[in-house]
């Protein structure tokens, strides 16, 4: 062992993207480090069995993208030189109440690849690291303990083809980055432990998504249209190009109003859209696939934070510990903070400490559930205690997103929050109060559709 290195192995749990960054991470702490998952991942660039939600909309969002570059350095260059889209977060076409926010210089990168492709990318890099192996279609059937369940010592697996018998993976720390699926709090029980308490909120949410080949003028000069779902107007859609000859149709709908996905049902959803853009762009366009949905039924936060102990050698992260409702695109850049808070801890020489690591995670959990926790309760149909802070919290998020869309100004500090670069309390600094007010006095009701040949850019360009 050398003197950078904390232990001799690390098992991963899970290879998608939270096990790929935490075992980018680990490699460089542990003598070797290995990745368990169910399915093929490396080399695979398409959706998988054990990901099903990667084929609908996914970009790489301020914060999250700035760690992954740190990571993996020329990480977008790369993907620019493949003909993937990258643009101004404040670029996008963004839609609330079927206004458009006004266009904003944020200085904050979003990368608009398809989520199949990034971890891709990212997991060539991480397996062509000389310590990191991956144990592909390997079922993962428990954690093993010392005698006195004090500290977790390995895992065992058994590979889906031949006749290998089960394997145990002895390592000096697990990390399980399984997902919303994880089986941690169950083993946990098995060992005499508590199992996390678990915060949810039922949104019946789904995804319906459809790729199209782009024709000459598609979309020219329109990074995305992003038809944001909210009270008035329930239904999303995130719109445009993930490749040099590929765009994304990503509808949205919540409480079970489910985009559906007989061809022509779909059009028909897109056309009920309050931003007529969409199907005036698409009705004309080639349809590449059959649409495909994805049902989100709740958002889970499990507070392992809150647990009186915990064993020795193991950690949680990612989706197994908090799954947000994903048309807020925080779960790739949470994965990524929680990894930073990771390695900080390691670089203190000594193993991860249980405890310290999941007060960290809470802490960083705490303002995306925030954000997406108070939004979801915007709507009425979602149950939820509705307390002082949250109705008052919406009421102003609702002014705010008005006076977005006349102020460059507001739309820039709505994104740096909306990209986890700053607080929520950054939205009600005097300053941006002041905006805010003098923005929104006389505040409509929400927006109507723009009817069809009425160009929906009006106003679109920033102002000071």
């Amino acid at each position: 062992m050398t003197k950078d290195q904390i232990g001799k192995r690390a098992v991963v749990l899970g290879g998608s993207m939270g096990g790929v960054l935490a075992a980018r991470v680990l490699s460089e702490f542990y003598g070797e480090v290995l990745v368990v998952d169910r399915d093929k991942v490396v080399g695979v660039s398409e959706p998988r069995r054990g990901t099903p939600h990667t084929i609908h909309a996914h970009a790489l969002h301020a914060r999250g993208h700035l760690i992954l570059e740190d990571l993996f350095p020329g990480l977008t260059d790369g993907l620019i030189a493949d003909g993937i889209p990258t643009c101004d977060l404040g670029e996008m076409h963004w839609y609330i109440n079927a206004r458009r926010l006004r266009a904003a210089w944020t200085g904050l990168r979003s990368v608009m690849a398809p989520r199949p492709m990034l971890e891709e990318k990212l997991r060539a890099r991480v397996a062509a690291l000389p310590n990191v192996t991956f144990l592909e279609r390997y079922d993962i059937l428990g954690i093993v303990a010392t005698p006195d369940n004090q500290r977790i010592v390995g895992v065992r697996v058994q590979a889906h083809e031949g006749d290998e018998q089960e394997r145990l993976l002895e390592a000096d720390l697990i990390v399980d980055s399984t997902g919303k699926g994880s089986r941690t709090p169950v083993w946990l029980n098995e060992l005499g432990y508590t199992r996390p308490e678990e915060e949810t909120v039922k949104i019946g949410l789904a995804y319906t998504t459809r790729h199209y080949k782009p024709y000459p003028g598609m979309l020219e000069g329109i990074p995305s249209i992003n038809q944001i779902a909210g009270p008035s107007h329930p239904r999303g859609a995130f719109f445009g190009k993930i490749g040099p000859d590929l765009v994304n149709l990503s509808l949205t709908g919540i409480l079970g109003d489910y985009p559906p996905t007989d061809p022509d049902a779909f059009l028909d959803f897109v056309r009920s859209l309050p931003v007529p853009q969409i199907y005036e762009t698409l009705r004309e366009a080639e349809p590449i696939n059959d649409p495909v949905s994805f049902r989100f039924p709740a958002s889970v936060r499990r507070h392992y934070e809150r647990l009186p102990r915990f064993p020795e050698g193991y950690l949680v992260m990612g989706d197994a510990v908090c799954s947000f409702n994903p048309v807020y695109g925080q779960g790739m850049s949470v994965a990524a903070m929680e990894v930073v808070a990771l390695r900080d801890g390691l670089r203190l020489g000594s193993p991860p400490d249980a405890a310290d690591f999941f007060t960290e995670v809470s802490r960083i959990i705490d303002t995306p559930w925030e954000i997406s926790v108070t939004g979801d309760l915007a709507f009425p149909g979602v149950p939820g205690e509705r307390p002082l802070k949250v109705r008052v919290g919406n009421a102003y998020m609702a002014r705010l997103q008005y006076a977005a869309t006349k102020d460059a100004k507001v739309t820039e500090g709505f994104m740096r929050v909306a990209g986890l670069l700053d607080p929520p309390e950054a939205l009600m600094r005097p300053q941006m109060v002041g905006r805010v007010l003098r923005r929104s006095v006389r505040r409509p009701v929400p927006g109507k559709p723009v009817p069809s040949g009425v160009s929906s850019d009006a106003g679109a360009r920033p102002t000071a």
